[in-house]
């Protein structure tokens, strides 16, 4: 009977082993036919091919180093382009055909300041879902780094970095990352052998005869010819970690176990940031201020910087987006949504329960930190001096980063600080705490989210920690209405969980009587094992302005469509009694009479420093929302067709 049982297991052992075999070779022959199939898309005639040398620089020795392969390219045979990254644009990449980069690593590993915007687009765009795995699938490339050894793991870093980023875009690799090191006395020797190979490899020789020259790289060739990703296994290394993605996809959160939990001395509070989230959240740009706030420069910041448009604020309510910060005083929250693009990371709470940071010092370092992160974007294609230097003057705070930020005992104190700098403030809350709406101090603009119209749809998305949370969201409503100034409901479409609501959200107009309705389509963040969102819970924005039209028409005219921000998938609806004069929709903000009102400590409403709204901001207009002032710069995608808006009833 022993002998019995023992035969099963090792048949089913040897039947696992089997199986894990099976599934290994199907992955590895996939990836290889992909490899094989992007290669014979190229073209690898020499004659043809006029590709990109770039140097990233600090001492000279890169630049040096790529100006000596651009002649010897040239000598047989092979015309190449010598480039700054400076005066390059990044998303001009997906264009190339062939790409070699020189870099250089600079103290911590990082980029010299001249390739600094480059690396940094490429490790964005990696993480970005949105940006998609193969752009750079018609591009080869090649990188060889300049560094030191002396520096120990920070040794070559950026070049490694940037083949591995080109991989995970989907670019081929010609030849592994060639390895120099500036002490050794034997560079010039390394780069010369990995010049050969790339030049074998463009002149029609295969990426084995170029690698069979190396015998360094984190990428090599095995006997039967298959291409050996190393980066596979960094990555499961990295996904193993404490650190994950927050933001731009989805990962698995970071274990509690592992966190430390600091205790502020003192009161014995903890802090709210503990080392395992300040990690994760500092991986994706995020600034840390304090114990429990953080800041972080956003991408349409960048984007009218280069002077190519601003956010669906801008053309809404007339910010500057490059003189926009967004922070938030508290990274906690009480909600765990759905759709919540920090996959539950963060810490969550019914009431303030952490140390407590000073709010002057909360602001000051928003503003310091903030302002560095614009100062990087000095020599950044597009960006003038002039844009630069009044980015390095915030005129708004949105204080609607992440979390909760009413949560933050000190938040009438925070707006007041930030209101005498002369900074509006546009405060975003979950609608889980009426009793702090109706405490806030006048704020330049007030939204409430309101994420589905009933209280099941409510419990299904957010997935609020209180027991009465319709209670509380009904109450934060009804508190909307008793504030004087600007009132938004913020709603948020997931198709197949809220976007049937239509009766439903209409009968909520009349308890907030909000100023202004935004409308805006999920933005996806990837699935992870709290939320399964997928892409077909996206709507288009011809179904967000069917949804806004259908809203309109049910008001009777209390509320019409007003302005609409495409590239953003966002409507706004406007109440007609307020802000619609003798025909004209008067949405944006006189910001400098805010600011007088505020000081003057007089009584004020929303109609007392309203502004006009221009033209290609109305709903209708040719423009989409977008700034004719600014440059329109479209991305290539490689996306699937998009299919027929579907349409909404009333």
């Amino acid at each position: 009977m022993a002998s019995s049982s023992s035969s099963i297991h090792s048949r089913l052992a040897l039947i696992a082993l089997l199986s894990a075999t099976t599934f290994y070779c199907i992955h590895k022959y996939r990836r290889l036919k992909r490899l094989k199939t992007l290669s014979s898309k190229l073209n690898p005639s020499a004659a043809t091919i006029r590709g990109k040398i770039f140097f990233i620089s600090q001492t000279g020795t890169s630049k040096a180093l790529a100006q000596r392969l651009r002649d010897l390219l040239a000598s047989n045979g092979v015309a190449f382009d010598l480039v700054d990254p400076r005066s390059y644009e990044p998303e001009d990449l997906p264009k190339e055909t062939v790409a070699i980069f020189v870099a250089s690593t600079w103290e911590g590993g990082k980029p010299p300041k001249d390739g600094e915007f480059l690396v940094e687009w490429l490790s964005e765009s990696a993480e970005d879902f949105r940006v998609g795995s193969l752009i750079l699938s018609g591009c080869r490339f090649a990188v060889f780094g300049v560094g030191s050894r002396a520096y120990g793991e920070a040794y070559n870093a950026v070049g490694k970095e940037l083949a591995r980023r080109m991989v995970g875009l989907g670019g081929v690799e010609m030849v592994p990352v060639g390895e120099g090191d500036v002490d050794d006395g034997e560079m010039d020797g390394v780069f010369r052998d990995w010049c050969d190979g790339v030049i074998r490899v463009l002149k029609g020789g295969s990426a084995r005869e170029g690698a069979e020259i190396l015998q360094n790289g984190d990428v090599g060739l095995v006997s039967d010819g298959e291409y050996v990703d190393s980066t596979d296994d960094e990555e499961e290394e990295e996904g193993n970690g404490d650190i994950v993605d927050l933001e731009d996809i989805a990962g698995k959160a970071p274990s509690r176990k592992n966190g430390v939990v600091k205790v502020a001395k003192g009161d014995g509070k903890k802090e709210m940031v503990t080392p395992v989230i300040r990690a994760s959240l500092t991986k994706q740009g995020y600034k840390i201020i304090g114990s429990h706030s953080g800041v972080k420069i956003c991408r349409w910041t960048k984007s009218q910087l280069r002077g190519r448009g601003g956010c669906y604020k801008h053309s809404f309510y007339g910010i500057e987006s490059h003189r926009c910060m967004e922070t938030t005083p508290s990274l906690a929250c009480a909600n765990k949504c759905v759709f919540c693009w920090r996959h539950h990371t963060n810490p969550v709470g019914k009431s303030w329960q952490w140390k407590m940071d000073d709010p002057k010092e909360i602001v000051k370092g928003a503003l310091d930190l903030h302002t560095k992160m614009i100062k990087q974007m000095k020599g950044v294609p597009g960006v003038t001096p002039e844009k630069l230097q009044e980015g390095l003057t915030p005129r708004h705070c949105a204080l609607s980063l992440v979390g909760e930020p009413i949560m933050y005992p000190e938040i009438n104190a925070l707006v007041d600080e930030l209101h005498g700098k002369r900074i509006s403030t546009f405060l975003v809350t979950n609608a889980q705490f009426p009793e702090k709406i109706l405490m806030m101090k006048p704020i330049t603009q007030l939204y409430v989210s309101v994420d589905a119209a009933t209280k099941e749809s409510l419990k299904a998305i957010d997935r609020p920690l209180f027991a009465d949370f319709w209670e509380r969201f009904i109450d934060s409503l009804k508190a909307l209405q008793e504030k004087q100034q600007r009132t938004v409901y913020r709603l948020t479409l997931v198709k197949g969980w809220n976007t049937e609501e239509l009766e439903a959200y209409f009968n909520l107009f009349s308890i907030g009587k909000p100023d202004f309705i935004e409308i805006k389509g999920v933005t996806y963040c990837g699935s992870s094992a709290t939320s399964k969102l997928t892409m077909e819970n996206v709507p288009w924005h011809a179904d967000v302005k069917a949804f806004s039209e259908a809203l309109s028409l049910k008001s009777n005219g209390e509320y019409e469509v007003a302005c609409e921000h495409a590239h953003s998938c966002c409507v706004l609806l406007g109440r007609t009694d307020k802000f619609k004069v003798d025909g004209k929709w008067f949405t944006w903000i006189d910001y400098e009479k805010f600011h007088d009102l505020v000081a003057s400590g007089e009584p004020f409403t929303s109609r007392d420093y309203m502004a006009e709204t221009p033209s290609w901001a109305v709903y209708g207009a040719e423009e989409g929302g977008f700034d004719p002032e600014q440059l329109r710069y479209k991305k290539e995608r490689h996306h699937h067709p998009k299919p027929q808006p579907q349409a909404v009833l009333a």
